[in-house]
C-alpha cells in the first residue's frame, strides 16, 4: 500500500510505498528523511517523558527556596511563588500578575497540555487542533527560561553587594526548564492525527 506525504522541509508530495523494518524514504528534492509510524510513536514517548519529568520538577522548583538572600547581615528565603506573593503583598500588583502569569500559569499550562497530546489523550479527536494551537500559542509567552537567565544576570549583577545561597528549587529550576525544552523539541504534531 502507498501513501501520499509532503516533505516537512521542503513540502514537495511524494507517494511512499509501505516501510518496511530499517527502511526510511527520503525526500529527493532536499534529502530530508521522512518520518515513519514508529519513530512518531519514539517521539510521542519521547516528548511524554520529558513533559512528564518537567510536570514533577515543576511543582518544587516553584515551591521550595530559590535562593538565600545575605544583606547586612539579615537573611531571606523566598521561592518564585513566594517571591510572587511577597510582590503582590507590597503593592507591586503589575509586575506580580505578569511574573506568574508568564513563569508560572503559562509554563504549567504548557507543560500539561504537552502530556495531554502526547500521553493523556482525554480530550476528544475534536479538541486536538484547538489543544495543539493553545499549547504553541502558550509555548511563546512561557517565561521560565527567561526568568532562570534572570536570575543568573541577577547573581552576577548583585554578587559583590549581596551574598547569594542557592536554594534546593535551582537544580529542580534548571531540570524542569530543561526538561520542558526538550519535550517542546522533541514533540510532532501530525503525531496526535495518527489512527491507533
Amino acid at each position: 500500500m502507498q501513501n501520499h506525504q509532503a516533505c516537512h522541509c521542503c513540502g514537495m508530495i511524494h507517494r511512499l510505498p509501505a516501510v518496511t523494518a530499517g527502511m526510511q524514504p527520503v525526500c529527493t528534492r532536499c534529502g530530508s528523511r521522512f518520518v515513519t509510524h514508529a519513530s512518531r510513536q519514539k517521539s510521542a514517548s519521547r516528548t511524554a517523558a520529558a513533559a512528564l519529568a518537567a510536570f514533577i520538577l515543576f511543582w518544587p522548583a516553584v515551591l521550595l527556596p530559590v535562593l538565600e538572600i545575605e544583606q547586612l547581615g539579615h537573611t531571606h528565603q523566598s521561592s518564585i511563588l513566594g517571591g510572587i506573593f511577597d510582590l503582590l503583598a507590597h503593592g507591586s500588583w503589575f509586575v506580580g500578575i505578569i511574573v506568574l502569569v508568564f513563569s508560572i500559569v503559562f509554563p504549567l499550562a504548557k507543560i500539561i497540555l504537552l502530556l495531554e497530546l502526547s500521553l493523556l489523550e482525554l480530550l476528544g479527536r475534536e479538541q486536538k487542533a484547538w489543544t495543539l494551537r493553545m499549547m504553541e500559542h502558550l509555548g511563546k509567552w512561557s517565561m521560565m527560561d527567561v526568568l532562570l537567565l534572570a536570575f543568573l544576570v541577577m547573581m552576577v549583577k548583585l554578587g559583590d553587594m549581596v551574598e547569594f545561597h542557592l536554594g534546593p528549587a535551582v537544580l529542580a529550576f534548571v531540570l524542569c526548564v530543561a526538561m520542558s525544552m526538550v519535550a517542546s523539541l522533541s514533540f510532532d504534531p501530525h503525531a496526535i492525527w495518527e489512527e491507533e
